[in-house]
């Protein structure tokens, strides 16, 4: 099993930057992907990015590329998403998820941390 936890969320205005973090435990051997999705009020949850933890692949939502950056710390087993340029669209729970593939689909992700707000104001 592999335990997930988030930290970093929180409130800043627009045009602002954030950088969540997300710490893993248990049995890490077993990852190949991490990604981040988010899911604001009222609506579906959205992949954000992806990326193979020991190897070179990183996808980016269309609306995430050029503004969030995924990064993998595999000596201290923490992944991160840097968020620059953050607006009002961005505000929702934020998810750090783990699993086999990186393919930026919940169903591809057997473990999720427990979310962390993200809010943008005006």
């Amino acid at each position: 099993q592999v335990q997930l936890a988030e930290s970093g969320g929180g409130s800043v205005q627009a045009g602002g930057s954030l950088r969540l973090s997300c710490a893993a435990s248990g049995d890490t051997s077993s990852i190949n992907c991490v990604g981040w999705f988010r899911q604001a009020p009222g609506k579906e949850l959205q992949g954000v990015a992806s990326m193979e933890i020991r190897g070179t692949y990183t996808g980016y939502a269309y609306y995430a590329k050029r503004r969030f950056t995924i990064t993998h710390d595999n000596a201290n087993n923490t992944g991160y998403l840097q968020m620059n340029y953050l607006g009002p669209e961005d505000t929702a729970v934020y998810y750090c998820a783990a699993g086999p593939s990186c393919l930026l689909e919940r169903s591809a992700f057997p473990y999720w941390g427990q979310g962390t707000q993200v809010t943008v104001s005006s």
